[in-house]
């Protein structure tokens, strides 16, 4: 009286599961530089950790006398597993069987996977390669009929996004559904030539007489820039990487708070380089990135979007070990004015802040909002209202260190204006309704052109009014709270996040973040 029959059956069921969709699917996976989907499962997690779940699910045949003769299985792979010790819930879309189409898989997988992560409060990291349960041409064929579109368990999606770190890396040609769900997530990475993400394929794409490659379609320049997905990386191994890193500043859901790093980097560091990080010269530009590095714990700063909106940067990185999201301005794209792209970065990472209880610090070297032409027709306007609202609306703790220009409604955007914020500015700042050099001869157009010497006349009122604007006639008045010595800056953040930590709470927010 033993089961071995049975326990027989259930290895045969495994072992074809375990084949994918086949040694020659597989090579042919791997002759395209792309690994499948279970040795990625396995390259992502810690070592021996995955516990799948719906192994054998999938389309069997069977003969005449009911015997299991072929098991193929279902081409979404999903389950449990560990990121450097800590729990998350896996999902991954198999190529190798119908090129991850919607008849080939079990949606009930995707959703179960959802669920898992929402009501266990795990991450949640997604495979995609194909459509990810979208359809497929033949669909129509193997099913007798057209179906209307739905997306069923879309709902657990929306739901993932307000409550728990949703991770997306695209792994080969995304496509329909598949795209969605790569864009549906709070960090997406591509691969640099062997991943294209788009609506439609450029078959049918073809048809409307554009005749494009899939990376001239939907290649990892076009999708960054566009701000579809948020990086790219060299390979599959530096992709999983760049996931793992990403999860390590988030909590496992916003019912926890984001956990301390090792405290590597003194808090009292001060760096001789930030005295002279501001060139004098208002005209002149430098780079911010640098100034970034010496202000957070050494190596800890992941760069989140660089290409898309590039007037801002944002990231996140730790200081005394604290996880913090930083966004600063880049003097070198706009001379780092809003533009509409940069607001859309901007809100999408302040509600990444708000959702998972990040403080926020913001390098601020900001001229305003773009202007001109194509900032009108962008509507950038809007998009300022909206991003100077999300800000509005938060209410992490908040640290600005004002590095040098605070100008008109989007200068006034640096802090929620409604809430007590940390603020800070170096002696290199300056602020105003709007820039002297834009405004003096027209203000005083009537007392310049009456001047025996018009040119010298300017460069007086210019020397005068450049007295006035001075940070510390500012600061005599307490419109600014502190001037500091820029090399202050670091042990200041140090004691702004560690009096931030006991602020934060964890749970539900005002509002779910969307995708």
């Amino acid at each position: 009286m033993t089961w071995d029959k049975e326990l027989g059956e259930f290895q045969q069921r495994k072992a074809f599961a375990l084949k994918l969709g086949g040694a020659d699917k597989v090579a042919r996976q791997h002759n395209e530089g792309r690994l499948t989907v279970r040795e990625r499962i396995e390259r992502l997690l810690d070592p021996g950790s995955f516990r799948e779940i719906g192994t054998i699910a999938g389309k069997a045949e069977y003969d005449a006398k009911g015997d299991l003769v072929e098991l193929v299985p279902s081409n979404y792979v999903c389950g449990r597993g560990l990121i450097e010790g800590r729990p998350v819930v896996i999902g991954g879309d198999d190529f190798t069987v119908r090129g991850g189409s919607a008849d080939a898989t079990i949606k009930e997988k995707h959703i179960f996977s959802e669920r898992m992560a929402n009501q266990l409060r795990l991450p949640l990291v997604r495979l995609v390669e194909g459509s990810g349960g979208g359809g497929s041409v033949k669909t129509i064929e193997t099913t007798g009929r057209a179906n209307v579109p739905g997306v069923s368990g879309w709902e657990w999606v929306v739901r993932n996004m307000a409550t728990v770190p949703r991770v997306a890396l695209g792994l080969g040609s995304v496509a329909g559904l598949g795209a969605a769900h790569l864009s549906a997530s709070h960090y997406s990475i591509m691969v640099k030539d062997t991943s294209a993400m788009f609506v439609a394929g450029p078959p049918v794409v073809a048809r409307l007489g554009e005749p494009v490659t899939k990376q001239e379609l939907g290649g990892w320049e076009i999708q960054t820039r566009a701000g579809a997905v948020d990086d790219a990386a060299a390979s599959e191994e530096e992709a999983f990487a760049m996931a793992r890193r990403f999860l390590s500043y988030l909590p496992a859901s916003i019912y926890d708070l984001p956990p301390r790093g090792p405290r590597t980097d003194p808090a009292d560091r001060r760096d001789e380089k930030l005295a002279t990080a501001i060139p004098r010269g208002t005209r002149k530009t430098y780079r911010m990135r640098p100034i970034i590095e010496l202000l957070v714990d050494q190596g800890s700063f992941m760069e989140m979007g660089r290409y898309y909106g590039r007037s801002i940067i944002t990231g996140l990185a730790r200081i005394d070990g604290w996880p913090v999201a930083l966004m600063a301005s880049d003097p070198m794209i706009y001379g780092g004015a809003w533009t509409a792209d940069a607001c859309q970065k901007i809100i999408r990472f302040v509600d990444l802040a708000q959702t998972f209880h990040l403080p926020v610090v913001h390098l601020t070297d900001c001229p305003g909002f773009l202007i001109g032409k194509q900032a009108e027709q962008e509507g950038t306007i809007r998009q300022g209202v909206r991003a100077m609202s999300a800000i509005w609306q938060s209410t992490i703790p908040w640290c600005a260190i004002i590095v040098r220009n605070v100008f008109g409604v989007a200068g006034a955007a640096h802090q929620n204006g409604s809430r007590l914020s940390y603020r800070y500015a170096w002696p290199s700042a300056r602020w105003g309704s709007l820039p002297l050099e834009g405004g003096i001869e027209a203000a005083y157009r009537a007392e310049i052109d009456a001047a025996p010497d018009p040119k010298a006349k300017l460069e007086e009122i210019e020397t005068r009014l450049e007295k006035l604007r001075s940070p510390y006639r500012s600061a005599e008045t307490f419109w600014i709270e502190e001037m500091i010595d820029p090399r202050e800056t670091r042990p200041l953040l140090c004691e702004f996040v560690n009096l931030a930590a006991p602020l934060r709470e964890a749970g539900p927010v005002s509002f779910g973040m969307r995708p």
